[in-house]
């Protein structure tokens, strides 16, 4: 068992710096301009759906459920890559999680994020509409709508074999059952996501990488029991909490929640993490 009690603090003023940049901007301009540069520029992508160096597509592979889309980009060229699932959030299969997976893919992994509303068409246009779609989903199907594609990707001719899976919010927790529910996973990171039952933990064989925020409080109070029964399971395993951030962290889309300094950190460890355990 491997753990890391260690802690940074990566506060929020790249938050409040922006707030008040601003308001003082606008209230000395007394014009629009700039907030609108300024904005696009915050959502921005960071990576582009173009990229030379890049594969991208849409493919489909077979899941409980039926075929399941997905979106999928990889490095150009013959080379086998180690591969990564990315699981979004409960708003369904947006451009921050497809410029999260080109983000892996530039990284040198096969980055595969099934759209978990498949089943009823697939995300919507619109953010808002994909909340209640979630709730008419069979869970205990959508879960082994994602175990399916650690077994796409273990099979895949592009990848190396080696399957890594990680996700956000709502899929950090789905990350967490493919972990119980697939065993020839390889790592799993599930960033702020609900914790699986204590009696399930026994059941994952993958190194896992945890990352909480530290404004979270309905999350964290599963971590004690979680941490507790992965130490009893001997599962590999280190925690970083991020104090001073807030839940959602890494959605650089979300100007309420995104902690850059947070989300850099969690990044940089998730990628060394990553490359470690699926080369």
């Amino acid at each position: 068992m491997e753990t890391n009690p260690e802690t940074r603090n990566p506060k929020t003023g790249i938050q409040t710096s922006r707030r008040d940049f601003l308001a003082k901007t606008t209230a000395l301009a007394g014009v629009s301009i700039l907030f609108t540069s300024f904005s696009a520029q915050l959502f921005a992508e960071i990576t582009k759906a173009d990229d030379p160096k890049l594969v991208i597509e849409t493919i489909r592979y077979n899941g409980a459920s039926g075929p399941m889309i997905a979106y999928l980009a990889r490095p150009k060229g013959k080379k086998k890559h180690p591969a990564v699932i990315v699981i979004h959030e409960n708003r369904g299969l947006q451009p921050h999680i497809k410029d999260v997976t080109r983000r892996f893919a530039l990284e040198g992994f096969v980055a595969l994020a099934p759209d978990a509303l498949s089943p009823l068409g697939g995300t919507p246009e619109k953010p808002e509409e994909a909340g209640p779609m979630f709730q008419k989903l069979d869970y205990e199907k959508t879960k082994q709508d994602f175990s399916a594609a650690v077994a796409y990707l273990k099979t895949n001719p592009q990848t190396n074999g080696k399957v890594g899976c990680t996700g956000f919010c709502w899929g950090g927790a789905m990350t967490n059952h493919v972990a119980v529910n697939s065993p020839d996973l390889d790592a799993a990171v599930p960033y702020y996501g609900g914790q699986p039952k204590a009696e399930d933990v026994p059941k994952i064989k993958a190194p896992m990488l945890l990352h909480y925020a530290g404004n979270d409080e309905r999350i964290n109070k599963g971590i004690p029991e979680f941490e507790a029964a992965l130490k009893n399971a001997n599962i590999e395993y280190q925690l970083f909490m991020y104090e001073g951030a807030a839940h959602a962290f890494n959605n650089d889309s979300n100007t309420e929640r995104y902690n850059k300094e947070a989300a850099d950190l969690a990044w940089k460890r998730t990628i060394e993490f990553f490359k470690k355990k699926l080369k």
